[in-house]
């Protein structure tokens, strides 16, 4: 399958707890089976934006799951992806700070450095998610610079390979949070919910949560007129939604 729009996939934790950042193993490995046999290019993150009518595939936090669980299927049908870790948490829990805000999200155990570095040398791309998960917006200029500065550092020392793309937690970003990050990474990540264009930001990418996704006929469609329009109505849903959050 070519043409059509290009999108970047947003995965968090594979597993069967029916969350806002769970998707089924299963379900994991039939959505991959359906990009094998729709044919549709599976792209490298950094190549997203000049590919049309293809996916690139990225998993936020590092969960454990991810290695007992996706990357094997990403091996077996040869797909690049990217997983934005947090450095302070490897092998540990989703127990940042700024989680008991969220207590629908379940505590799951995250990547040990070992396990980033078994990924990192098969090929995935590992990118930065900050050090401790915080919410970038509401932090002083000097503590922006350390989650970036040190988190690209750490996992560049633990990995052995280069780190310059980077994934706003909660896609929480301001212009001087951008700019900061601009200093310190290629490209970047938020989670504004639509398509990838050439114009696309590279600091602040959109993409489309798998949660979206989670029927088969929906992920199939997703490159077509009819996914664009569910992708839209999801998109002023979700805006709706977190208006009445923050009135």
């Amino acid at each position: 399958m070519t043409g059509g729009r290009s999108s970047i996939l947003t995965y968090h934790s594979l597993d069967t707890a029916n969350s806002v950042i769970s998707v089924a193993p299963q379900l994991f490995r039939e959505q991959m089976a359906c990009l094998a046999e729709m044919e549709m290019p599976v792209v490298p993150l950094a190549a997203i934006r000049e590919t049309e009518g293809a996916v690139a595939l990225t998993f936020d936090d590092g969960f454990r799951n991810f290695f007992e669980h996706a990357f094997p299927v990403l091996q077996e049908y040869g797909f690049p992806a990217t997983v934005f870790a947090v450095s302070g948490y490897c092998g540990r829990q989703n127990t940042w700070p700024s989680q008991p805000q969220r207590p629908f999200v379940p505590a799951l155990d995250l990547m040990s450095w070992s396990q980033l570095e078994q990924i990192s040398k098969a090929g995935v791309s590992v990118g930065s998610h900050t050090v401790t998960h915080p919410r970038m917006s509401r932090l002083p200029e000097a503590e922006v610079e350390d989650e970036l500065r040190n988190s690209r550092s750490e996992l560049e020392d633990r990995t052995g390979t280069a780190v310059d793309v980077f994934a706003y937690p909660y896609g929480d970003s301001t212009p001087s949070v951008r700019q900061a990050v601009a200093r310190h990474f290629r490209l970047a990540c938020g989670t504004k919910l639509d398509f990838i264009t050439p114009d696309s930001d590279a600091l602040e990418l959109p993409r489309i949560d798998v949660y979206y996704l989670q029927n088969l006929l929906c992920f199939k469609s997703m490159g077509t007129r009819y996914g664009s329009a569910y992708i839209a109505a999801r998109r002023s849903l979700r805006g709706v939604r977190q208006s009445w959050v923050g009135a």
